[in-house]
């Protein structure tokens, strides 16, 4: 029975160290990784894990010892200089042809290898043109590489009025994602031959609970990194189109065309107006004969009740007249 309890604690000893050694490999792992891709290290040499790197145009090439690797081709989608990007752009555009507009970013998101993650329509209501106004919220994933042609796209097919470009380093994060899960991935072998070593229900139970939990951060670990590529092959694009009578202008007008400018608005303003209370007349030509019965039966119900209550009072007073004369013969 002791020898059993010195066995199991040895083994939970070696599961400990495997545990606090994949630690330790992270660390320096991580700080390897810093090092290679900080600016200060362009041209320099160093000593890492017992290993001599040096690095050449901002990558890291090995002269002995294990080979840690970052990528340092702009031809790489998200990558600049060994650095992994983030883009995501915000943009308005207003647009006369709002159906052409949708169908173009459709097409060119399409052809470009991109696609529309989420899109929210609305196509309007009113009863005249005037009143009518669509307008789409889109969010668009485009290869980070041609996100320059999409956007040329998007200003010919309408007018940007409001652009935010927003682009978020990733680099030091995704390496250090990196580094723990090849970390996991060598605890999880190590504990794998304890596991097979295992003699005792106790070893066995005390590997499996770690092993578990290896998995776990490893599943986790891998997800995040799924996710961060795809945030870095594709850039987001957040679109607001809105379809308008007349486009912002892009150049700040003059004195006179201002005055020109909102003279014709104000005329195009109430011959719309006009035409509004002209549609909206005839529109509501069954609403109005419906009141306009039940508020002429109201008025010749008000002067027949009057009419009937002026004779009920003359004939009063008739009454009483008569019964004065009588009385004073």
């Amino acid at each position: 029975m002791k020898k059993r309890t010195k066995r199991t604690a040895v083994l939970a000893i070696a599961v400990l160290t495997v545990w606090c050694t994949g630690c330790g490999a992270a660390s320096d792992r991580t700080m390897s990784e810093t090092i290679a891709t900080s600016p200060a290290s362009r041209n320099d040499s160093y000593d890492i894990g017992g290993g001599d790197y040096k690095t050449e145009n901002g990558g890291m090439t090995e002269e002995s010892g294990e080979l840690a690797e970052v990528t340092t081709e702009n031809g790489d989608p998200g990558v600049q200089d060994g650095r992994k990007l983030i883009e995501t752009v915000r943009l308005e555009v207003e647009t006369k042809e709002f159906k052409e507009t949708m169908a173009a970013l459709e097409t060119q998101a399409e052809e470009l290898g991109g696609y529309i993650e989420s899109m929210d329509t609305y196509n309007g209501s009113s009863y005249s043109e005037y009143g009518h106004n669509r307008n789409a919220s889109l969010t668009i994933r485009i290869p980070s590489g041609k996100l320059d042609g999409f956007l040329q796209t998007v200003a010919r097919a309408g007018s940007i009025v409001r652009r935010n470009d927003t682009v978020e380093d990733v680099t030091l994060s995704y390496v250090d994602m990196e580094s723990r899960r090849d970390t996991l991935r060598t605890e999880q072998s190590r504990l794998l031959e304890f596991l097979d070593k295992a003699e005792t229900i106790e070893e066995i139970i005390t590997i499996e609970q770690r092993l578990s939990e290896v998995r776990y951060q490893m599943e986790s670990m891998e997800s995040r990194l799924r996710t961060m590529d795809n945030l870095i092959d594709y850039s987001t694009v957040y679109i607001d189109v809105s379809e308008v009578h007349e486009l912002t202008p892009v150049e700040t007008p003059t004195a006179w065309e201002r005055i020109t400018g909102g003279f014709a608005e104000s005329l195009e303003s109430i011959a719309h107006g006009g035409l509004e209370l002209c549609i909206w007349f005839l529109v509501h030509i069954p609403y109005l004969v419906i009141w306009g019965i039940l508020i002429a039966a109201a008025v010749i119900l008000v002067k027949r009740r009057r009419r009937k209550k002026r004779e009920r009072l003359e004939e009063q007073l008739r009454r009483g007249a008569s019964a004065e004369i009588e009385k004073n013969k």
